[in-house]
């Protein structure tokens, strides 16, 4: 990753209210591992299932900063991209999410500010069985586009 040329998302002219962009992701036991160890997160209603099927979920649920983790990952990496940084975001959760499930996230662009260099993310996450299993609002700076290093590269001199 480190050394390589990467192309940057969309800039904000190239954006559209209405844009959407959907992917998926499946929720793996390394991913929840990875994250578990990276946080020191230990909640027994993430990994035991003994616990788990004692309480109203009936088995281990995914925390829900992992699905933020994805849907922050789709808006750097995809839409609008990479150069793109969040600076507000609400989300709710309505029905948890057990492992292995696969879910389907659909990002819409509700609003464009272009004098604040914003967009406005309406997303949705769903199950495989069609229930919504996140909901939010997130404000986006998309890419800048780099100043040229031409028009700097000369500027101590006359």
């Amino acid at each position: 990753m480190l050394g390589k040329k990467r192309k940057l998302g969309k800039k904000i002219e190239e954006l559209n209210v209405g844009d959407t962009f959907e992917t998926s992701s499946e929720v793996k036991d390394k991913d929840l591992l990875m994250y578990l160890g990276l946080t020191d997160d230990a909640n027994p209603l993430y990994l035991q299932h003994d616990y788990a099927s004692r309480t109203p979920f009936e088995r281990p649920i995914v925390p829900s900063i992992m699905l933020q983790g994805m849907l922050t990952s789709a808006i750097s990496m995809q839409f609008p991209g990479p150069g793109s940084h969040i600076t507000y975001q609400e989300i709710r959760y309505p029905v948890p999410v057990h492992h292995y499930e696969t879910l389907d996230f659909q990002l819409k662009i509700e609003d464009i500010k272009e004098e604040e260099h914003l967009i406005h993310l309406q997303v949705k996450g769903m199950n495989g069985s069609g229930e919504e299993v996140l909901s939010g609002t997130f404000h986006v700076s998309p890419p800048y586009e780099p100043d040229s290093l031409n028009s700097i590269s000369l500027e101590n001199f006359y």
